[in-house]
């Protein structure tokens, strides 16, 4: 991955011309008093760097003679790391990461300037660390008061994020080798989560055997909270307690996938736990199924982006009039969204290093962004009648049988130069 990461560098200064990017390695996070939860790499700074420590500082100035690519980071210190692991150190950061120059952290003031001096803009993300955005702000406006003199130095800070997300939206060969390996054990741990669940075990039983076997083999672990909802559960889109009972004749929702060299999956099923759908169920899950095919069939290249979720829109809409849960001129429902009391989300997200993944979804107020190969999306319709639902102005009321149901379908799917692959179709649907 050596050259991998160096590829990404160049890539990123050949956009930047003469200006000057710092990247902050992500922070430590406490989970309670003065426990920390496992450190995980900010994913700009991983996707340039591939350097996994906290306390560190990226600098790319591809104007600068000598030193285009320059890291900060901790040094040796045998007394720290024997609490809190191992350091790469300053010396062998060089060679390992293929750094034109590495500098302990405590040298970042007196060294920044002379990466930026003659840069004619600084590239930062301001707003994710203050305490580091004050470190950045003194050095520009200090490079700033001693213009008029030189001539020369940053007359702006500028968010690298536009440049950089549209790199990691397209994946290299390397980054998809990871994906469908995150893939490939979610796939095993959603299967023999179907084979497990049964009325009578707890929803974090049925988690606790999901994540066994993301650690079993060899993933980072969940890459996010999973989702084990069963019943009306279902119908809260972002459920983690996982505390319930399941009971006999419950749909059981799983929303889970894991973290394989920081890269992830996202899958959702929905099944009965009992083995049988009611009529009720059945008639719901198919409605979904069948506006999760249509939209899948829309990831193809040059497709908008919004193609997608309007042909999941449509074809839920046009099912939720047929049953009566919707009335009225299809065209005006869905202009009028009257479909959200029961499919409020969207039905998709970039997917990568981040589970949202980097990358923008509309270019300006009409454009939507267009689909190429190399992109990696989630599809994921659902319908979710909770309890308390109440329907929208001027629609019917919604009957009894029709309410706890919640029912979502997701898989992860790259877009190919003809069309696409739905990478997680290897669990049942």
């Amino acid at each position: 991955m050596h050259a991998e990461y160096r590829q990404r560098r160049e890539l990123l200064m050949s956009k930047i011309g003469r200006g000057t990017a710092i990247f902050r390695s992500a922070p430590t996070a406490v989970m309670h008093n003065d426990v920390e939860y496992a450190f995980r790499q900010d994913s700009n700074f991983f996707y340039l760097t591939g350097f996994n420590e906290p306390e560190a500082v990226a600098v790319l100035a591809p104007h600068h003679e000598e030193h285009r690519f320059v890291l900060f980071v901790q040094p040796k210190d045998w007394e720290k790391e024997v609490w809190s692991g191992y350091r790469v150190g300053v010396d062998a950061a060089k060679d390992r990461f293929g750094a034109d120059e590495v500098y302990p952290i405590a040298e970042l003031h007196e060294k920044l300037p002379k990466y930026l001096e003659k840069a004619d803009r600084i590239y930062y993300h301001l707003g994710r660390d203050r305490s580091f955005d004050e470190i950045v702000l003194w050095h520009w406006q200090r490079l700033m008061a001693g213009y008029p003199k030189r001539g020369s130095g940053p007359v702006a800070i500028e968010d690298y994020t536009p440049i950089l997300s549209a790199l990691r939206l397209v994946k290299s060969p390397a980054e998809l080798d990871l994906i469908r390996q995150a893939v490939t054990i979610s796939v095993e741990a959603h299967q023999h989560a179907l084979e497990f669940a049964q009325p009578g075990r707890y929803e974090y039983q049925v988690q606790a055997e999901i994540e066994h076997i993301f650690r079993l083999r060899g993933s980072l672990g969940p890459a996010y909270p999973s989702i084990v909802a069963s019943g009306a559960n279902a119908c809260i889109l972002h459920y983690i307690e996982n505390q319930s009972q399941i009971q006999d004749g419950d749909l059981l929702l799983i929303d889970a996938g894991c973290s394989y060299g920081y890269y992830n999956a996202d899958i959702t099923r929905t099944f009965p736990v009992s083995g049988k759908f009611s009529p009720e169920q059945k008639i719901l899950y198919d409605l979904v199924l069948e506006a999760q095919v249509q939209a899948i069939a829309q990831v193809q290249p040059g497709n908008p982006w919004n193609q997608i979720h309007d042909t999941a829109v449509r074809v839920l809409t046009e099912g939720l009039v047929a049953l009566g849960l919707l009335a009225g001129n299809l065209e005006e429902l869905i202009k009028e969204e009257k479909y959200k009391p029961f499919y409020m989300h969207k039905t998709g997200h970039w997917l990568g290093l981040d589970v949202h993944d980097a990358g923008i979804y509309k270019c300006g107020e009409e454009a939507w962004q267009t689909l190429y190969p190399g992109q990696v999306l989630t599809v994921e319709p659902g319908i979710y009648i909770a309890p308390h639902i109440q329907p929208a102005e001027g629609q019917p009321p919604i009957a009894d049988c029709w309410r706890g149901i919640g029912i979502r379908i997701e898989d992860d799917v790259l877009v190919t130069p003809n069309g696409h692959e739905v990478l997680t179709n290897a669990v049942p649907k």
